[in-house]
C-alpha cells in the first residue's frame, strides 16, 4: 500500500464523538513509552503526524488520522502508566475499553510490545482481556533494532510460549523498528488485504 495522504482529523475522549462515517479503523495501543507515536509516524511516512514525547503517558485522547481518504489509523492512549493517580487511571481505562468494545468501525487492534522486555503481566492481562471480549488484534513488537537478531528471536519465542499457556492459536505477529523502517510494508499490506476483503463483501 502506498500512503498518498495522512491527515489528523479529531481528538476526543468519547468513542461516540469519533468520526461518524463507516470507514474502517485500525487502532494502535501499548504501554506507555513503547514507541507508539514513532511507529505511527514511520508507517504513515510523516515525521510529526503523531506527537512523540519523552514523557511517558502523555496521550490521554483517542486520535483519528485519515489515510488515503479510505481508512482511519487510530492512536489510543497508552495503558499502565503507574504515576497517574487512581482516578486518572480509571478514567483512562474507561476511554480505552469503551472505544475497543463499542466502536463498530474498529477492524483490528495493533498491540505494541517492546521486544527488549520479558513478557510483562500488564501486557498479558490486556491481551487476555481482548481474547475474553472477542476483539480481533495483532501483536507488534517494537524496537527490534535495539537487540540482536538472536535475542529478538528468543524474546519472541518466549512470548509465544507464554501466550500458548492460555491461547490455542497465536495472533499474527509483526516485528518493527521505527528507526530503520522495518515492518512497515508488512503492516500496510495486512491492512490493505483486509480493506480489499471488506470492499468485496460490500459489492
Amino acid at each position: 500500500m502506498n500512503i498518498k495522504s495522512a491527515e489528523f482529523v479529531i481528538s476526543n475522549t468519547d468513542f461516540r464523538k469519533c468520526p461518524q462515517d463507516e470507514l474502517p479503523e485500525y487502532a494502535f495501543i501499548g504501554r506507555s513509552n513503547v514507541g507508539k507515536s514513532s511507529l505511527i509516524n514511520m508507517i504513515t511516512n510523516q515525521k510529526g503526524l503523531a506527537m512523540t514525547s519523552s514523557m511517558p503517558g502523555k496521550t490521554m485522547l483517542i486520535n483519528h488520522f485519515i489515510i488515503n481518504n479510505e481508512w482511519y489509523l487510530v492512536d489510543l492512549p497508552g495503558y499502565g502508566y503507574a504515576r497517574r493517580g487512581k482516578e486518572n487511571r480509571d478514567k483512562l481505562r474507561k476511554i480505552i475499553e469503551d472505544y475497543i468494545l463499542y466502536r463498530t468501525q474498529l477492524i483490528s487492534l495493533f498491540v505494541l510490545i517492546d521486544i527488549r522486555h520479558e513478557p510483562l503481566k500488564i501486557d498479558l492481562e490486556f491481551i487476555e482481556w481482548l481474547g475474553e471480549n472477542g476483539v480481533p488484534f495483532t501483536i507488534v513488537f517494537t524496537k527490534i533494532d535495539k537487540v540482536s537478531v538472536g535475542r529478538s528471536q528468543i524474546n519472541v519465542e518466549t512470548y509465544k510460549q507464554k501466550l500458548l499457556e492460555t491461547w490455542e492459536e497465536l495472533p499474527i505477529i509483526f516485528l518493527t523498528s521505527s528507526e530503520k523502517g522495518q515492518g512497515r510494508d508488512e503492516i500496510l499490506d495486512y491492512i490493505e488485504q483486509i480493506n480489499k476483503g471488506l470492499k468485496s463483501n460490500q459489492l
